[in-house]
């Protein structure tokens, strides 16, 4: 046989599109031809290929080889093709049986030695791979990652020599078991060694309890680093759900790690990335922090030292919930339903407003430094917040403030009450359906319509209050918004400017 088919997966976006590796043998010169859109790591498959045979103890056929990566139009990149083609070029000289090829898909890259290295996306292969109703060969790295995949069938193998012992029919590979991961244990960092900072504790807890974006400024070393790191340990574990797709965003991303395995990410990205590096791009599109902060945390520290483009890219994600990279040949979508925490300073000294008198940053400084964020950015922060310097004497007097288990319990209920009642979250809610279930009583109505025409608020912030209102009451168990719900939302949305 001087042909043969193979199935494999190439990785567009978070899908895993079905490739067939053609493989053809012919009379004349011995060349080694790539086709199909291959880019340098493809192309360098050819030297590992013909290494992996030889040392597997099989014969590299002396012929003119073609291969040919179907569709043409898709774009093949990674090492994950190695397997798939060393496998087409044995088939094709009559070294392994063609007989099981048609039940099986084959990811992996191989070494010189003819084992098997993992390769990226395993998890998104493998949910692909189950619909089709396929048996996937792929490295013995990847199996945990890749059974994650309900009704998959993982075959991991260790090498070149395993996978065709296993075609030809001599030593079968065992099929792998669902792992059994434990479910998300306490977070490390807890919220009982903050003291002190009882306002932006609070805030803390309400920006858990309806999944709000959180603005965190005031002096250096005043605990909101500290604060924004102890959020995700407020948040309940993903749900089974949540979890497989946050796991296919780092499987993509090649960082899946499976003691993480319903426990919320919590990306910090330095302020020198790029936007690609925040959004997600590339000459393939891979995802950034924001994706990879799916039902997570992204916490932005020192948010004005930003490149302004970089902040500005966030602007549809936070509404939408999905980033979209297009580049001339790909398209590539990627979920970024993300809670966005940021930190700064109040001026560029940091000391704006210290009693001590500190501060030399005349107002104009003050004002550059706070018009590095735009207006509409700041306007989709649902909770701005200030964290004040303590002094020393009244910081060490304070108690140890609530455990993230007490808190955790008391956002839970909350998420029951939002899950129950409308679906999503409050800060996820449609426009259409925010006056139905935020509705303030009258006395509220009064006091929102004086927030509105003293704070200029736009029409987003206006149902950004609501919503924050919403969530205040549903902590304290409310059905309906009241007037101190309204009165701790509207404290919320007074901004910078108020300070």
């Amino acid at each position: 046989m001087s042909l043969a088919l193979i199935r494999t997966r190439a990785l567009a976006g978070l899908g895993a599109p079905e490739v067939t590796v053609e493989v053809h043998l012919a009379n004349g010169l011995p060349a080694f031809n790539l086709v199909g859109l291959p880019d340098t790591e493809v192309r360098e498959a050819r030297d590992r290929v013909r290494a992996a045979i030889v040392t597997s103890q099989f014969e590299f056929p002396q012929r003119r080889i073609t291969v040919n990566l179907a569709p043409a139009d898709l774009p093949k990149e990674g090492g994950r093709f190695d397997l798939p083609i060393a496998l087409g070029i044995l088939v094709a000289s009559g070294q392994v049986e063609a007989a099981a090829l048609a039940q099986h898909e084959f990811v992996g890259e191989l070494s010189l030695d003819g084992s098997l290295r993992p390769v990226r996306g395993a998890l998104s292969m493998a949910l692909a791979n189950a619909r089709a109703g396929r048996a996937l060969v792929l490295p013995a790295v990847n199996a945990d990652e890749a059974a994650l995949a309900t009704g998959a069938k993982i075959l991991p193998a260790a090498s070149l020599l395993a996978v065709c012992a296993h075609l030809n029919g001599h030593t079968k590979l065992e099929p792998h078991p669902a792992p059994q991961i434990a479910g998300a244990a306490d977070a490390d960092a807890d919220l009982a060694d903050v003291k002190g900072q009882l306002q932006a504790r609070r805030a803390l807890e309400v920006a858990a309890a309806g999944q709000h974006s959180l603005l965190m400024f005031g002096p250096p070393g005043t605990g909101k680093s500290m604060l924004a790191r102890r959020l995700p340990g407020l948040l309940p574990p993903m749900d089974d759900a949540e979890a497989l797709e946050s796991a296919a965003i780092q499987s993509v991303e090649g960082g899946f790690d499976a003691s993480r395995w319903r426990r919320r990410a919590y990306r910090a990205p330095h302020h020198s990335a790029s936007a690609p590096a925040l959004v997600g791009g590339g000459s393939t599109p891979r995802p950034g922090e924001i994706s990879l902060a799916h039902h997570g945390v992204l916490f932005l520290d020192e948010l004005p030292e930003f490149n302004r483009r970089v902040l500005e890219a966030l602007r549809e994600p936070l509404e939408t919930g999905v980033v979209t990279v297009s580049r001339s040949r790909q398209r590539a979508e990627f979920p970024a339903r993300f809670q966005l925490v940021a930190a700064m300073n109040p001026c560029p000294c940091g000391h704006a407003g210290n009693p001590r008198g500190q501060c030399r940053c005349t107002p104009d400084q003050v004002a550059r430094y706070r018009g590095r964020l735009s207006g509409p950015l700041l306007d989709r922060m649902d909770i701005t917040i200030e964290v004040p310097l303590l002094d020393h004497a009244e910081l060490v007097a304070q108690p140890a403030g609530e455990a993230s288990g007490t808190v955790r319990e008391r956002v839970g209920r909350a998420w029951a009450i939002q899950r129950e009642r409308q679906g999503v979250p409050n800060s996820q809610l449609p426009a259409g359906r925010v006056d139905a279930l935020c509705a303030p009583d009258s006395a509220g109505q009064g006091l929102l319509d004086q927030a509105v025409r003293r704070l200029n608020l736009s029409a987003r912030g206006y149902h950004r209050i609501l919503k924050v209102a919403r969530t205040i009451a549903d902590l304290a168990g409310a059905e309906r918004v009241g007037t101190t719900h309204l009165a701790e939302a509207i404290q919320y949305r007074r901004g910078l400017d108020a300070r």
